[in-house]
């Protein structure tokens, strides 16, 4: 077969696709592409402050790490957050969800209100429950007249910045949840209730089924973001606090030793761990979705 040459109209709209996704190529490979690689290069030095006085160590880096207690312990911090955010965030987004996408009275400001900690900075999130939180004066406490240390006890510390985490990304995954039943037809439902099925099992062989390629791809997202948490760490645990080393995430581990302790060579290993696990799972997840989520 010959070759198709291009008409130049064809070539003009190739043109223009790639001067409408060039901006975002670039800043993706400035951002995010070009980081990674000098993070991974990075993780072979030894160095002084923000790279000053790079010397090559090789896999010495790597050998530390595989032998640090405190890595460990951070990683082992950041899976048990990630098992607590990560599901409880999704099926209570889901279930939000199919509630407000029926018809029902004021259900656009039930929608505004859930997803109103999406658009408030972390920051602000962050101070307020520490405030809610506080074992002297917090509200939940006081309210129900409890006496929980909830971000000082080190067996707690970390569930509770957990929930903060939920908390903080329902809206969003709930978002993406309603976007996905809008596009299930309404005929599958119909012919389910003539059949006698009820809402529940509607919900479970219906809804469920057509939504899972919404729900793989939260689950994705979610589960790269549990991964990486770091700013609610960081904002509402401080130095002098005692679950502090029950609560650090590697990423939280990474900035310890890059920005504090000005080791950038060895907080680049941290970071080139975590990119190695979360692509080991999300490779896994890949491959799991063939038994579970259904294009057609």
């Amino acid at each position: 077969m010959k070759n198709k040459k291009m008409s130049s109209q064809q070539k003009n709209e190739m043109l223009w696709g790639w001067m409408f996704i060039l901006p975002t190529l670039i800043g993706l490979i400035v951002l995010n592409i070009v980081p990674i690689f000098q993070t991974i290069y990075q993780s072979f030095f030894k160095t002084g402050d923000f790279g000053r006085g790079n010397k090559f160590v090789g896999f010495d880096n790597y050998i530390k790490v595989f032998s640090d207690s405190e890595v460990w312990q951070s990683l082992m911090n950041t899976f048990k957050y990630a098992i607590v955010e990560v599901p409880l965030s999704i099926c209570i987004a889901l279930v939000l969800a199919a509630l407000l996408n029926r018809k029902m009275k004021g259900r656009t400001i039930y929608r505004t209100i859930i997803f109103l900690p999406m658009v408030t900075a972390p920051a602000a999130i962050a101070m307020v429950w520490r405030w809610l939180l506080n074992s002297k004066f917090g509200l939940i406490n006081n309210a129900f007249g409890l006496d929980i240390q909830w971000v000082s006890d080190p067996k707690i510390a970390i569930y509770s910045i957990a929930l903060i985490g939920v908390w903080s990304i329902i809206g969003y995954n709930m978002i993406l949840f309603l976007s996905g039943l809008q596009e299930i037809p309404g005929d599958y439902y119909e012919a389910a209730t003539i059949d006698g099925a009820t809402g529940i099992k509607s919900f479970f062989h219906i809804t469920i089924p057509l939504l899972s390629p919404t729900i793989f791809f939260v689950c994705i997202t979610r589960i790269i973001g549990g991964l990486q948490v770091f700013d609610l760490i960081y904002m509402v645990m401080d130095k002098t606090n005692p679950a502090l080393s029950k609560t650090q995430s590697l990423v939280y581990l990474f900035y310890d030793y890059a920005f504090s302790q000005k080791n950038l060579g060895y907080g680049s290993t941290i970071v080139v761990l975590l990119l190695v696990i979360t692509l080991v799972i999300t490779v896994l997840q890949m491959k799991a979705q063939k038994k579970w989520v259904f294009y057609n």
